[in-house]
């Protein structure tokens, strides 16, 4: 049994596809704050920001604290949550034809250890149907996903090529966490 510091359904599935019995719930951590020149550095500051308030809050005694977070990157851009609906046009846009890569960094911390994983995963991804985006646009499923990318939805058909775990581009690599979680 783990916590799981995120309110992530997504984290929470892979969790349960990978046989880890958890518990969920988390505090929240502003990551506007952050001032990172790097996906690699921004995904980092931001776990670890996350997974201080939640080891304050719940510390790691009773079950391993899990702490996630992840970011989307594409031609040189930190690709954020979107805030609106242009918002996430404009940031689906910039991966539409494009390499994007998707860095997910998550802290593990149990009596016995304490581990620190940044993983990557690249899609190339073919150019995005107009009328296939808008419809992905209007149905909302972008809201609270990083780079409003969703490769296990919209993102899937338009994969070319692939290059990681598909776990850390959904924002828990899971195969990682495996190995040392038992």
């Amino acid at each position: 049994m783990l916590r799981l510091a995120s309110s992530s359904q997504t984290r929470a599935l892979l969790l349960q596809k990978a046989g880890i019995a958890f518990v969920q719930e988390s505090v929240d951590f502003d990551e506007e704050q952050i001032i990172a020149s790097t996906p690699k550095n921004f995904v980092y500051q931001a776990t670890l920001g996350k997974y201080e308030a939640n080891l304050k809050a719940f510390g790691y005694e009773d079950y391993p604290l899990l702490v996630a977070d992840t970011v989307v990157t594409s031609q040189g851009q930190i690709l954020r949550k979107a805030r609106c609906k242009d918002d996430a046009e404009n940031i689906l846009m910039t991966q539409s034809g494009n390499i994007t890569s998707i860095v997910t960094c998550m802290v593990y911390h149990s009596k016995e250890k304490k581990i620190i994983d940044i993983s990557q995963t690249d899609y190339i991804f073919k150019k995005f149907d107009r009328q296939d985006l808008d419809n992905y646009l209007e149905s909302g499923e972008w809201r609270g996903k990083a780079g409003a990318c969703m490769v296990e939805g919209f993102c899937k058909k338009y994969i070319q090529e692939v290059k990681g775990f598909e776990s850390t581009a959904m924002g828990l690599t899971t195969e990682v966490l495996t190995c040392f979680h038992r």
